[in-house]
């Protein structure tokens, strides 16, 4: 894993963050290829207007900075002209000439560069207006998907696979018991005192409860290190640029957590954090990606989740998570992209559970995402698959916004690179489905074998 070149700390030049969060999708690739993110946007069932949007408000902004440009140069040049003017006349009038004529083109020039000056303060103001138009049309354009992702929304992805066969819980003789049922036989999991300090969507996990969160990030930070992760702590709050940067405030900016009297936001994601890590830098990318895995307190508003999922622990509004990322070049994303599903995959299949793998389809993407897999596991209970983890390809989206790029090896200057993200493991979600999917009649709970040496135990028994 090689360093950054600039070091740790240090700036890439003088560009600061909010000057380039503008910067969203690639200018030039919508400007090459306009029918592209056009398709890209109708799959996503966005308004693929934006794009003729955007190309209309670029013209204006280079027309308009083109006019500035041209104005300004008139100005100095006319400013040039009143130098050489004015001198002849402080020499005429020491000499007691007739100062009458060179008097009156010495005002002529001034009233033409006052003129001017007007003239260049209009066409800045026209500039940024562009500008603005851009920004806010380019804002509202998710990244270009990849070809091959399912068009539509929540319920049309694609089927990758099915791991594993859900257990016939009638053919064993018992009726399931769902996770809060078990999580309060077995002391694990406390509702009411949650809703009592801290109102809905709060839990404390106590006992065995919190030592099966405590193992199941230790088991993803044990599979990350073994692929090759660098581990870092990561901070929880963070400043709008960085929140922005990663893509969190755009179509999503009311499910985040924010401080306004300083101006920082609680992240749902240590992703945010990571991709910041590098803000504003020139990475050196010749050994191979950068690959980095955090694991943090996350959370969530969940606004707009009203009505669903109240029942236990499933959709809350804090949990930890242990979360990958990777820096690498563009053209090593796919690759990459498949590398953090292989790890995602081992981590459930360590755990024992039928899931199976989804190509999100392009409506359920999220901005930064050109292409999303799912991992989703079996939930007895509810007779259906539900998400524990996820993995996103974001391609430049992100590392445009933050500024983030390498040394272009084929010539010079620099290039945009790509990042990554994927989820290894979040504490509640597969806790509902490590005791719904491994119960036993008695309501104990038997422990996969991999959490074993974390968990100290093989078989969970009610209290």
């Amino acid at each position: 894993m090689g360093p950054s070149s600039t070091g740790p700390g240090r700036r890439a030049d003088s560009v600061h963050i909010a000057d380039i969060l503008r910067v969203v999708i690639d200018l030039k690739f919508l400007r090459d290829q306009p029918d592209a993110v056009r398709a890209s946007q109708r799959a996503r069932g966005e308004d693929e207007s934006l794009v003729d949007a955007v190309v209309a408000a670029d013209e204006r902004r280079r027309a308009a900075i083109g006019a500035y440009e041209s104005a300004r140069a008139e100005q100095k040049a006319a400013s040039k002209e009143l130098g050489p003017v004015m001198g002849r006349l402080a020499r005429a009038k020491k000499a007691g000439e007739d100062v009458a004529d060179l008097e009156t083109e010495a005002a002529a020039l001034r009233d033409k560069g006052a003129a001017m000056s007007a003239r260049v303060k209009e066409l800045e103001a026209a500039a940024d207006e562009a500008k603005g138009e851009l920004d806010t049309s380019l804002r509202a354009i998710g990244n270009v998907i990849q070809p091959g992702v399912p068009a539509g929304g929540e319920e049309d992805f694609d089927l990758v696979e099915e791991v594993g066969t859900p257990r016939d819980f009638a053919a064993e003789g018992f009726e399931p018991r769902d996770h809060l049922e078990l999580g309060e036989l077995l002391g694990a999991i406390d509702m009411e005192r949650g809703a009592k300090v801290s109102g809905s969507r709060f839990y404390y996990l106590s006992g065995v409860g919190a030592q099966l969160e405590w193992a199941l990030m230790g088991l993803a930070q044990r599979i990350a290190g073994e692929e090759g992760f660098t581990p870092l702590v990561v901070p929880n709050l963070v400043r709008p640029e960085t929140m922005a940067g990663a893509g969190f405030l755009d179509a999503h900016g009311d499910e985040v957590y924010q401080l306004p009297a300083d101006d920082l936001y609680l992240t749902g994601t240590s992703e945010v954090a990571l991709a910041g890590f590098h803000a504003d830098e020139i990475l050196d990318l010749s050994q191979g990606p950068l690959r980095y895995v955090s694991t943090s307190t996350c959370y969530r508003r969940e606004a707009g989740s009203y009505g669903k999922d109240t029942r236990g622990i499933f959709r809350v509004h804090q949990f930890q998570k242990t979360e990958m990322f990777v820096f690498c070049r563009p053209e090593d994303a796919v690759a990459e992209h498949d590398n953090l599903l292989r790890i995602e995959r081992r981590v459930l299949e360590a755990l024992e559970l039928p899931y199976r793998v989804i190509d999100v389809a392009a409506g359920d993407l999220g901005g930064p995402a050109s292409r999303k897999y799912d991992c989703e596991a079996w939930v007895p209970t509810q007779a259906k698959y539900r998400e524990l983890t996820s993995t996103s390809n974001c391609t430049t989206f992100q590392a445009r916004r933050l500024n983030i790029r390498e040394r272009n090896a084929e010539g010079g200057g620099t290039r945009t690179i790509a990042t990554l993200n994927g989820t290894a493991i979040t504490s509640t979600r597969p806790i509902v489905a490590l005791l719904e999917n491994h119960q036993q009649a008695d309501g104990s709970v038997r422990v996969p074998a991999a959490l074993q040496p974390f968990l100290g135990r093989e078989v969970i028994a009610p209290r």
